[in-house]
This record gives structure tokens, C-alpha cells and sequence, in this order.
């Protein structure tokens, strides 16, 4: 038996902070080969990526995904344990990359090793294992997915095995994300003396004016798996050190977390056309740039959402919430390739100095995943 928490601090041991390999994915290709899994390198613009396959094409096909690519440690002082050491002790495994997401990569890493070396399935399984998650990630799960395509490979579903539970296992599961969108907005006026406001054309007065309205009414009261579209004002700068002169341009940033009643394209027509309007209005100029980094999505309650929520609930003692809360995750891409859901880990070390995980919770998750492939083939 493949022992998912071993493999999970020998990943820890690489270090793969983005974009560096670190050895993880050399690792993993090593075992899935040995395993009888058709293995490939799919990198992309230096960005390291892995598919790995068992079975025939055209049939039935189980998908995981998942990254080994982690955040910096910070402060290496301010630790406990080194975080590439991968130091087990008393169940517990310390390093960057426990919780978010290395286990969750060993997990059902081992969990599909195991389960094609017991009972090969009459289908294929395929893991999809990308080093650049926490970066940019344009040339991670996207360029896995166009080489998929390239190659005429599919995936029928896929389980994202990033953490999902906010406390104990088994409490959530998530069937989709909210899309988000940043907003760059830049004020331009006319500089001046403080003192004669009338030879200016204060850009901080339209730009205020302009985010107030944004915050002044919710733009949605949420939808029956999603909650109300938020708006978070993230910085307003301009630059000026001086007290007594009226700047000539202003900026701040806005972040929209929305929901499935709103597109990237929709909020960003509504927030230039409500610039536009002010600008009319006030004589400062109002330019917006946007930045979507992924779309709004629901995989609807079916089949494949209680295959796995039962088996959560079964191995669990407890029925998972289906919930879309949270930030961005590859998911993002995939709903664009098959129905997706995500269920991992308990996120509470997630990009904390001391990340560390419990052994038998990794053990648990691989039981969960092994479970699921059983039910999936049954």
C-alpha cells in the first residue's frame, strides 16, 4: 500500500516554491511510471507541468487535479522546523506545502496507485499536476488542458483535491467558485494651489465620490448556492506630499468577489459606464483597467456531486455543505473541460509559518479519494 503521508513529507522535502520544480514533480513521475501510468512533462514557458494516465483512451475517465508549487516561507527564523525538511512528529508533518497542497497531491496520488494496482478499472484514470498554482498560473492547469486537448485527451470529471474544510474533516465540499475581477481606476484632474480650488480639478473628489457610489447599495443579494457579490476597496493613492496642493491624478483599486448573477465583461461595462457618466459630470477623467482572473461557476447537484458527497459523509460521519465560498482555484479552468468539484484537506495552515498537516488526516483524505474511484467504476 502506497502510504499518503510518507509521500507527502518527501514532497515537502522539494522545494518548489514558484515557479521551481524542486524535484516534486520528478518524484511523482517516477512513482506513477512504476505504477503502469503513461507519463508526460507537459511544461510550458519554463513553467513545469505533469499529465499522467492510466488506461485506454475513449473510455470512462476519473480525473485529479492538483500542484505542488508553493508559496515562500517567509522568515525561515520564525519557524518551528525547517519548511523543506519535512519533519514528522508525534502524526504530525511539518513544512511548506502541508496543508496547501502537497498532501492533497499525495493523497490521491496514492489513492489512484493503489486502486489500479488492486482493481484496474474497466476506464482510465488521469492526475493533471501543475507546478504554477500559486503564481500566474496562465501556463499550469490551462497549458494541462491544452495539451489534453492537443492530444485527445479527456477527463469525464475531476476532483481538485485543494483543502475545503474550514475545521474538521468532512464539513464542506465546494461545487464552485465566485469569479473575481480587480479594477485599476485613475483619476486625472488639474493640479493647484490648495488655496484657489477654482483653478483646479481635484481628481480625489470625483475618485471618492466615484467609489462611494460603488459601496453605497450591494450590487446583489446572493443566489441559491452563492452568496451577495462583494466589493472591497483595496487602496486609493496619490502620491502627493505635499498639503497644500490639489494633486493632479489619483488611483485606487477595487476587487470584486461575484457570483453567478454577474460576468467579468458585465461588472466591467457597468463600473466604465458609471466612470464615464462622473466624468461627464465633474471634468476629471475617469480610466478603468481590468484584470478578470476567473469567471463565476456552479457544478450543479447531480450524480457526480453525490458520488462524492457520500462518500464524504460515509468515511466522515457528517454530510458536507456544498458551498462556493472562497478565493480562485484551478477549478476555474476545468469547469471549461468537465464537471468539477473540490474536496481536500482542513485549510487552517495554509500559507502560515509552521504549515503542517496530521498524518491520518493525509491518510483519511486517501481513503476518501480511493473510495470515490470505487464508486465511480463500480
Amino acid at each position: 500500500m502506497t502510504d499518503a503521508a510518507d509521500l507527502t513529507a518527501r514532497l515537502i522535502r522539494c522545494p518548489s516554491v514558484t515557479p521551481e520544480e524542486g524535484g516534486a514533480l520528478v518524484l511523482l513521475a517516477e512513482m506513477l511510471g512504476k505504477a503502469g501510468f503513461d507519463v508526460h512533462r507537459v511544461d510550458r514557458n519554463g513553467t513545469p507541468n505533469l499529465f499522467a494516465r492510466w488506461g485506454a483512451k475513449g473510455v470512462r475517465t476519473f480525473g485529479f487535479n492538483g500542484h505542488t508549487d508553493v508559496v515562500p516561507p517567509g522568515d525561515l527564523g520564525s519557524w518551528s522546523h525547517p519548511p523543506f525538511g519535512g519533519h514528522v512528529e508525534d502524526g504530525i508533518i511539518w513544512g511548506r506545502g502541508a496543508t496547501d497542497m502537497k498532501s492533497g497531491v499525495a493523497a490521491f496520488t496514492a489513492a489512484a496507485i493503489d486502486f489500479v494496482t488492486l482493481t484496474p478499472p474497466d476506464g482510465a484514470v488521469i492526475l493533471t499536476i501543475t507546478g504554477d498554482e500559486e503564481g500566474a498560473s496562465k501556463d499550469g492547469t490551462p497549458a494541462l488542458l491544452d495539451w489534453m486537448t492537443e492530444q485527445g485527451e479527456r477527463m469525464d470529471v475531476c476532483v481538485v483535491g485543494e483543502p475545503s474544510n474550514p475545521d474538521q474533516m468532512g464539513e464542506m465540499m465546494k461545487i464552485g467558485r465566485r469569479g473575481s475581477v480587480t479594477f485599476h481606476i485613475t483619476a486625472t484632474g488639474i493640479q493647484g494651489h490648495a488655496a484657489y480650488p477654482h483653478r483646479a480639478n481635484n481628481p480625489l473628489h470625483a475618485l471618492t465620490r466615484y467609489l462611494n457610489e460603488l459601496i453605497a447599495a450591494p450590487l446583489d443579494q446572493g443566489t441559491d448556492h452563492f452568496d451577495p457579490t462583494g466589493l472591497q476597496i483595496t487602496t486609493i493613492d496619490c502620491g502627493n506630499p505635499a498639503s497644500n496642493v490639489i494633486p493632479e491624478t489619483a488611483t485606487a483599486v477595487v476587487n470584486i468577489r461575484f457570483n453567478d448573477l454577474h460576468s467579468g465583461a458585465s461588472l466591467i461595462h457597468d463600473l466604465t459606464a458609471r466612470a464615464d457618466k462622473l466624468s461627464a459630470e465633474t471634468g476629471v477623467a475617469l480610466k478603468i483597467a481590468a484584470d478578470i482572473s476567473g469567471e463565476a461557476f456552479l457544478t450543479e447537484p447531480g450524480p457526480f456531486v453525490d458520488l462524492v458527497r457520500d462518500v464524504v459523509t460515509a468515511e466522515c460521519g457528517r454530510q458536507p455543505v456544498l458551498s462556493t465560498s472562497g478565493g480562485t482555484s484551478d477549478a476555474r479552468y476545468i469547469k471549461d473541460h468537465c464537471p468539477v468539484v473540490e474536496f481536500g484537506l482542513v485549510g487552517h495552515f495554509m500559507h502560515q509559518v509552521d504549515e503542517r498537516v496530521p498524518e491520518n488526516q493525509v491518510r483519511q483524505l486517501k481513503d476518501i479519494y480511493q473510495r470515490i474511484l470505487e464508486r465511480y467504476f463500480a
